[in-house]
């Protein structure tokens, strides 16, 4: 097993060169937190992240979550080290000051979460759950209700879930059928909801639950449903804890990955009725949940990140000890000299790091879109993180798949080896394209909300800002930036064809354009994954000329993002090519001959 080291250097030279982290700091009410400052804190998690959380991740996996008459006991170790994650002050990082957070850039924290969901996703889940709520009741709650549950859920003390799905509504959420009905100041609610991750845990005093269901004189569908906030434990208007309420895990799931992190079913009301309390306007339970939507489908999106530089360590350590056959590479013995276990590493260091700049480059947009003392910039900036969620969360995760899958590959037999760990990471890795929305659902949104909204004229400057860096770097007198710049050019063109085919199909032909929105979706992440990583070849390329002593790093910058252009951005043809063309075979069968 090989020991997670968080690529700090990596790390901060997307977050300097895509993220824009000096502008970041230098935005209204962040001007205390200095690049030095955020150096310091990358260094204090991947120290916690290195020591404490990894060599957790492999008892996680193995022992897991455990069920009993309705209480889970996490996995050995799992609660000490929540514990000491609270106490150190990493749960409410990402959380405003006013709730006893820090209140740090979102670029900062995405760095910091990306170090916790290498380490250990199951883990990190409890965390990014908590937040989740946490934003929502900071944006929708009452007063009252901030002021009972957001310090304690802040600190870490209590932690938060998301109930949404139903066994019968699985993603259509206008089929729930939980109740909620008015009594006095509260709700009594019933309904069983599944898939809830950390709904039950010993691993903190309450567990918040946030809880979609329909009042009584609900409209049918999704514009019926209500947001509701059930404790497992209800709180005394001093802060302290009283009853439990009537709530329960009924079982947790037996699931292919992330056995550290309990999935429960749970059932509310069997009892008299869950007592609740309203979070936002009745019936507007979806625009509540929606609130933070963009920051949970980039954690998603993160967690194919951190994943897959996870997947991508585990395989070099064993590809540089690992002896087996004559390679063709000088030096030792080991198979990193063959070649193309030298491309698989390759490939997922290449498309790791893409992903990695989106992911950075989108959370510092959110950052401007939240700061930023100018309404346009904010205005832009807005629209362009709403464009590039559901391709940060569609093809990072996308991508991760396929990466853990081929740090699989490097081990040859052995990763199919449960001891080894590499299978761990494929199977940790697949339920992130299904967290959040599947690929498809991201897909449909990029298409028919994002693109078609405002009839593409978001995409449209973000190709004409890829297109003109192309443009310049097909100038520049470095053949290697030439080349990448070259196939730039090409990309964005082909990215643009499939555009206007997504616009003129969407509502004539809206079957077409669903057929073609998966793989809309993956051109267009490599696309621009592909243009992030000709930014940062460029960086290093000023700074190698520049006479910067790290030469052998920035050398590498500028050879992994020639191995993306020539390896991965060159399939952008392909991928528009299947988008303008390959609807009516995906669609020409009937049922019965599927």
């Amino acid at each position: 097993m090989s020991t997670y080291t968080a690529p700090l250097r990596d790390m901060l030279f997307a977050m300097r060169e895509v993220g824009g982290l000096d502008a970041v700091c230098a935005l209204p009410g962040h001007e205390d937190t200095t690049p030095d400052l955020v150096e310091a804190i990358l260094e204090e998690a991947a120290r916690y992240a290195g020591d404490v959380l990894d060599p957790l991740n492999r008892q996680g996996d193995t022992q897991g979550a455990r069920w009993q008459d309705g209480n889970v006991r996490a996995a050995d170790g799992f609660a000490a080290a929540y514990a000491s994650f609270c106490a150190n002050g990493w749960h409410g990082m990402p959380a405003a000051t006013a709730w006893g957070g820090q209140g740090l850039p979102t670029l900062v924290s995405t760095a910091v979460l990306e170090m916790w969901k290498s380490a250990n996703m199951a883990f990190s889940l409890c965390q990014m759950l908590t937040l989740g709520a946490v934003e929502a009741i900071a944006h929708h709650g009452s007063p009252e209700l901030q002021q009972r549950f957001l310090p304690a859920m802040v600190a870490g003390r209590w932690t938060g879930t998301m109930n949404l799905t139903e066994p019968q509504a699985g993603s259509d959420l206008a089929a729930l059928r939980s109740r909620a009905v008015p009594e006095g100041d509260h709700y009594r609610v019933f309904g069983s909801k599944i898939f809830i991750t950390w709904g039950e845990h010993d691993m903190a005093e309450n567990i918040v639950h946030l809880v979609l269901a329909r009042l009584p004189d609900a409209p049918p569908g999704v514009k019926g449903i209500s947001l509701f906030l059930c404790p497992k434990f209800l709180v005394e208007a001093d802060g302290t804890l009283g009853a439990r309420n009537d709530l329960a895990c009924t079982s947790i799931e037996h699931k292919l990955g992330i056995h550290g992190s309990p999935t429960a079913s749970m059932g509310f009301g069997e009892n008299g009725g869950a007592i609740g309390y309203l979070v936002g306007a009745p019936h507007q339970g979806l625009a509540c949940m929606f609130t933070m939507m963009n920051h949970a489908r980039l954690n998603v999106g993160l967690e194919g990140v951190g994943i897959s530089e996870r997947a991508w360590q585990h395989a070099r350590a064993y590809a540089l000890e690992r002896v087996q056959g004559k390679t063709l590479r000088a030096g030792g013995g080991a198979i990193a000299g063959h070649p193309d276990v030298r491309r698989m590493l390759m490939d997922m260091k290449a498309r790791t790091e893409a992903m990695r700049a989106l992911a950075y480059f989108c959370a510092g947009q959110m950052d401007r879109a939240a700061r930023h003392a100018d309404a346009g910039e904010r205005d832009c900036a807005r629209t362009l993180v709403d464009l590039l969620i559901p391709i940060v969360k569609g093809w990072c995760t996308d991508n991760a798949l396929h990466i853990a899958s081929d740090g699989v590959q490097v081990h040859g037999g052995m990763g199919y080896v449960e001891e080894t760990g590499a299978a761990q990471y494929l199977r940790d890795a697949r339920i992130t394209t299904i967290y959040e929305g599947t690929t498809g659902i991201q897909a449909n949104d990029l298409v028919g909300r994002k693109l078609a909204r405002d009839g593409g004229q978001t995409m449209a400057a973000l190709l004409e800002r890829m297109d003109a860096d192309a443009r310049r770097l097909v100038e520049s007198h470095d053949a290697a930036l030439t080349q990448i710049g070259h196939a730039l050019h090409g990309a964005t063109a082909t990215l643009e064809d499939g555009v206007h085919w997504m616009l003129e199909n969407h509502a004539a032909h809206p079957d077409r354009s669903a057929a073609g929105a998966v793989p809309f979706l993956r051109l267009a992440g490599t696309v621009v994954g592909g243009w992030l990583s000709a930014r940062m070849a460029e960086a290093a390329t000023a700074q190698l000329a520049a006479g910067s002593s790290d030469s052998a790093f920035l050398q590498a910058k500028v050879a992994t993002a020639r191995h993306f252009v020539t390896h991965w951005l060159v399939q952008a043809p392909a991928l528009r090519d299947t988008v303008v063309a390959g609807a009516d075979s995906t669609l020409a069968l009937d049922d019965a001959q599927l």
